[in-house]
C-alpha cells in the first residue's frame, strides 16, 4: 500500500498542470442575474469532435432533475457539451422541472450544432425552486460567446455556490506516444458526503478512450477519492461527476483494460484526489484539512467506514477545531463504527505524535501536539489489527462559521 502510494505521488508531480487546457474544447462563463453580486453563474464546456461520455451522480432518492435528464442522454452514443449554472439546484420541481433542464440542453445543443442528447446538464444551489430560463437562457448564450480553451478558471467560478476557492486541476500523460491531457473543475464546500461526494466536477479529456471502458474506469476513481470526502454527513440531491473525451490527442483509442487504460485511469484518479482534496480543504467554515487513514482491517471498506465515522464525528471534528489534542475522541469514534477489531490491537497517531499504542495510552508531549494543530492540515492514523485492509478519508473541521454559512444559506 505505501509503495503504490509512493508511486501515486511522484507521478501527480510529473503529470501536474497549473493551468489546464484540452485539446478540442473551450468552456465559456457568464452572469445570468441570479447572484445578488451578479458574478458569472451560467458554465458551458464545448467540444468540436464528438466525445465519449461517462457520468456519475448521486444516491440520494431525491434527486435534480438535471441528474434524471443527464441519465437518460448518457443512453446516447456520442456528446458534445455541458451547460450548469449556480444559485438554483432545480431540485424537486416536478415535470416543469425537468422541462427547464431540457430546455437548457436544447438551447445549448442549437447553438452548437448537434442533438439534444449529446448535451449533459448540471444545476446546484437552493432546492425548491424553479430557475428562471427568461435569464437562464441567455446566460447560456453569453457563456457561448465568451468561451475560449483557456476559460477553465471563469467556468470553475461560476459553479461555486458556498465555496471560497476555485477548483481545477490538470494532467497530462503519454498514450501511445501521444501527449494527453486530462483537465477538470469541481465545486463543493458543504453537504459533503459520499455516495458519491456532494460536488459537482467535470473533467475534459483530448484521450481516445471507449465510452464503457470510461465508465468503468470513473466508477473505481469516484470510489478511491470522491467517496472519499466528507464535511457534514449530508449526502445532496445534485451530486455530478461527468467526463468528456474527444481523442483530439489522436493516440489509438484505448479500448479494454491494460497497460495504456491503467495510465490513463492513475492519471484521472490524480486529478480527482487533488479536486477532492480542494474541496475538502474548502469545507464550509473549516480551517483544517483532515488526513485519516486507517489500517490493519480485514477489507477495504471495514477500514473506510471505521475512518468516516472518525470523518464525521462532531466531537472529533468541534475539538480539531479547538486545537485540542483529545485522542480519546477518535478512539471511542472508531470503537463505534460497527467493524470488529480488538482494543489491544489499536494504535493512534496524531500529527506523528503516537497517542495510543496497542491498546494503552501512552506519554506524549501534548504541548507539542497542541502546536502542530495550528498547522492548516491535520493527520490521524489509525491502526487496528495487523490485516491488509485500509483506506484514506479526507474532512475538515467543523466551526462556529459553518452553522452561520448554512442557518443564511437562503437569505
Amino acid at each position: 500500500m505505501e509503495k503504490a502510494k509512493k508511486a501515486g505521488e511522484k507521478q501527480e508531480k510529473q503529470d501536474k498542470i497549473e493551468s489546464p487546457t484540452v485539446k478540442g474544447f473551450t468552456v465559456g462563463a457568464a452572469a445570468a442575474g441570479m447572484r445578488k453580486d451578479n458574478a458569472l453563474d451560467v458554465c458551458v464546456i464545448v467540444s468540436d469532435p464528438p466525445c465519449a461520455a461517462a457520468g456519475v451522480f448521486t444516491r440520494n432518492r431525491v434527486c435534480g432533475e438535471p441528474v434524471k435528464l443527464d441519465r437518460l442522454h448518457l443512453r446516447h452514443p456520442s456528446h458534445r457539451a455541458i451547460v450548469a449554472n449556480a444559485k438554483i439546484s432545480n431540485v424537486c420541481t416536478g415535470i416543469e422541472g425537468l422541462r427547464d433542464a431540457r430546455e437548457m440542453a436544447a438551447r445549448l445543443a442549437a447553438r452548437i450544432g448537434c442533438q439534444v442528447a449529446e448535451v449533459l446538464v448540471a444545476s446546484t444551489g437552493i432546492i425548491g425552486r424553479r430557475l428562471p430560463m427568461e435569464r437562464i437562457l441567455p446566460g447560456i448564450d453569453n457563456a457561448l460567446a465568451a468561451r475560449s480553451a483557456k476559460g477553465w478558471p471563469q467556468g470553475a467560478q461560476a459553479i461555486m455556490t458556498t465555496d471560497t476557492r476555485l477548483k481545477m486541476a490538470g494532467r497530462r500523460v503519454k498514450l501511445g506516444g501521444k501527449t494527453v491531457s486530462i483537465a477538470g473543475m469541481a465545486k463543493g464546500s458543504g453537504m459533503i458526503h459520499p455516495n458519491m461526494a456532494t460536488m459537482l466536477c467535470f473533467v475534459a479529456t483530448d484521450a481516445a478512450i471507449d465510452k464503457a471502458l470510461l465508465q468503468a474506469i470513473l466508477h473505481r476513481v469516484v470510489d478511491r477519492s470522491f467517496n472519499c470526502v466528507t464535511v457534514d454527513g449530508d449526502t445532496s440531491t445534485s451530486d455530478t461527476m461527468l467526463v468528456l473525451a474527444n481523442g483530439a490527442a489522436g493516440n489509438r483509442r484505448v479500448s479494454q483494460d491494460g497497460p495504456q487504460a491503467r495510465v490513463f485511469e492513475s492519471a484521472l484518479e490524480s486529478l480527482s484526489v487533488e479536486l477532492a482534496r480542494k474541496i475538502a480543504r474548502d469545507g464550509e467554515g473549516a480551517q483544517h484539512l483532515v488526513t485519516i487513514q486507517v489500517r490493519g482491517t480485514r477489507s477495504d471498506a471495514a477500514a473506510r467506514k471505521i475512518a468516516q465515522t472518525v470523518a464525521t464525528s462532531p466531537l472529533v471534528k468541534t475539538a480539531i477545531y479547538g486545537r485540542d489534542a483529545n485522542w480519546g475522541r477518535i478512539t471511542a469514534a472508531a470503537g463505534r463504527a460497527g467493524v470488529p477489531f480488538a482494543v489491544r490491537n489499536l494504535s493512534l497517531r496524531m500529527n506523528g505524535f503516537l497517542v495510543f499504542e496497542s491498546g494503552r495510552p501512552v506519554p506524549f508531549d501534548e504541548s507539542a501536539l497542541t502546536q502542530t494543530l495550528h498547522r492548516e492540515e491535520i493527520s490521524i492514523d489509525i491502526v487496528v489489527g495487523t490485516a491488509q485492509g485500509g483506506a484514506t478519508v479526507w474532512t475538515c473541521d467543523l466551526t462556529d462559521a459553518y452553522i452561520r454559512i448554512n442557518a443564511d444559506y437562503r437569505t
